[in-house]
């Protein structure tokens, strides 16, 4: 009895048609659905790019190789020999980074005498992250496939970039401490401006009177005989 199980994250969701297995001894405690043995197709679907990759489990396995062992090499900034290799069994999968942007671009090359062109899909970075989150979920459900695994090897220090010596880290640094110690000793000797006292004004202490503006009115003296 044919069987489907799907795997959903926001830009990615990954779809696995198959054939359950009768003699299994338990079903699925979640779906109550028989564990399925055996993949017919499997389909990637990309939301943002709207764009769908589809195969067998050969294509299933590449895809879930090339892509986790290029996120791992994406992640630690250590890209092994075997990132950029194709996968030896048709379809081979690839992925790589898309030069001076911020995009991946995956690869699906079809077996030459089937006659069909080579797919290329670039994808977001959060594409990318969110098939892998769905490879991953795939890989934990034991009830999908149990027989299909993925092994990844670390990535060997080998192929880490050369550091920076340390004299050339440490210039930038030597030379801006030197830069600093130069303007400080620039502004000590630098003479320290003089100044004179100014001398203040005398306060005037001498008050002024106000002359008296109050005069007093004299009546007229009547000589004797007048009225």
């Amino acid at each position: 009895m044919s069987t489907k199980r799907q795997y959903s994250l926001p830009s990615c969701n990954l779809i696995l048609e198959g054939i359950e297995d009768v003699h299994a001894e338990s079903a699925d405690i979640l779906s109550g659905q028989l564990p399925m043995s055996i993949l017919i197709n499997a389909e990637c679907h990309l939301l943002k790019s709207n764009q769908k990759l589809s195969g067998g489990s050969v294509f299933l396995t590449n895809l879930a190789y090339a892509v986790s062992n290029y996120a791992q090499g994406f992640l630690s900034g250590l890209f092994s020999a075997d990132t950029d290799k194709t996968t030896a069994e048709y379809p081979q999968v690839s992925i790589s980074k898309v030069p001076d942007q911020h995009l991946h671009r995956l690869t699906l090359q079809p077996q030459p005498d089937q006659g069909e062109a080579k797919t290329e899909i670039d994808i977001t970075t959060v594409e990318l992250f969110d098939l892998v989150d769905a490879i991953d979920q795939f890989y934990a459900d034991r009830s999908v496939l149990p027989n299909m695994t993925l092994e990844l090897k670390p990535v060997s220090k080998r192929y880490r970039k050369p550091e920076q010596p340390l004299s050339e880290r440490l210039t930038p640094i030597a030379i801006g401490i030197s830069s600093l110690a130069f303007a400080a000793g620039a502004l000590f000797m630098i003479p320290v401006p003089k100044t004179t006292p100014t001398k203040s004004a005398p306060l005037d202490q001498t008050t002024k009177t106000q002359p008296e503006t109050g005069t007093q009115n004299q009546l007229p003296t009547k000589e004797p005989g007048q009225n």
